[in-house]
């Protein structure tokens, strides 16, 4: 019994279910997409197979990611004690989890609509494509952007049978989002990625990493309040965006001598920002 807790202990860490900042940072744009798709009002059933397909999803992508960086997770001090890159769980026994990860949304997935079914299709498309990026591209956080972003879609499609233009909006601004925060996120692991030869946004960006990160941010704001001005939101949804912004300066400070724990600190501080913006949407639909 205690060598099955052992593998389950494993496969949790391997699915990062201690780590569960990138399923919120996935999980608060889907919110936000499902509470304007639905005019505040999501349908209950939509609302379960998002939700729980944010969580299986973002856990097929950590074990997806760890098969394929297993050999370069070895060499970068954050990442070497990931259970692959360790040796506590072996690539096939990880591969048969992803397996079982998938079916899992295949049976959330096949409950919505066939519009919905097909950007679902594509957007897995994308998400494999990611783990491969930073071999070939200083880009990848854009590769995560789009995946990052595809739930937003999705969610118009589930709720309103198609996808309108202020879904777009929504999904532009989230990629400006995930933009600045994947790449304070790449921040910290730049020194040991250039050793390595991995590419990312922070090593493209050099010495205007800061700079670029906080137009990103702002772009994800102005996006967000032209998103309210045509939806014709209310000041409660201006004030979550006002509090977002002030999250986005308070990371901007926290990385301003992009010492690696203090970018993964404001990496982990969106998590924040995004739940400013859900609580904005809220507010926007309440009398």
């Amino acid at each position: 019994m205690e060598k099955v807790f052992a593998r389950v202990f494993h496969y949790a860490r391997l699915m990062r279910v201690h780590r569960p900042v990138g399923s919120l940072l996935l999980l608060w744009p889907t919110l936000w997409a499902l509470w304007i798709a639905g005019d505040g009002a999501p349908r209950a059933r939509h609302l379960f197979v998002f939700v729980a397909g944010v969580f299986v999803m973002r856990a097929a992508g950590c074990v997806a990611n760890d098969i394929a960086d297993r050999d370069i997770d070895r060499h970068v001090a954050r990442t070497r004690g990931r259970p692959l890159a360790n040796g506590d769980v072996t690539v096939r026994e990880a591969a048969a989890l992803l397996l079982v990860l998938c079916a899992v949304a295949l049976l959330l997935v096949v409950q919505l609509n066939l519009l919905t079914l097909l950007l679902a299709a594509a957007g897995l498309a994308v998400a494999a494509v990611y783990p491969l990026c930073k071999r070939f591209t200083h880009l990848p956080q854009a590769v995560l952007g789009a995946a990052f972003s595809w739930g937003i879609p999705m969610a118009f499609a589930a709720e309103r049978g198609a996808v309108p233009a202020v879904a777009l909006l929504l999904a532009a601004a989230n990629f400006c989002w995930v933009m600045a925060y994947d790449t304070m996120y790449a921040m910290a692991d730049r020194e040991d990625d250039l050793r390595i030869g991995v590419k990312s946004t922070a090593i493209l960006f050099g010495a205007r990493d800061r700079l670029l990160v906080a137009a990103f941010h702002t772009a994800a704001l102005a996006l967000l309040a032209l998103l309210g001005v045509q939806l014709q939101f209310h000041a409660g949804y201006f004030a979550g965006l006002t509090l977002a912004a002030a999250f986005a300066v308070h990371q901007m400070s926290r990385c301003r001598r992009r010492a690696p724990q203090d970018c993964e600190a404001a990496f982990t501080n969106n998590v924040w920002f995004g739940g400013a913006v859900f609580f904005g949407v809220m507010l926007a639909y309440l009398d």
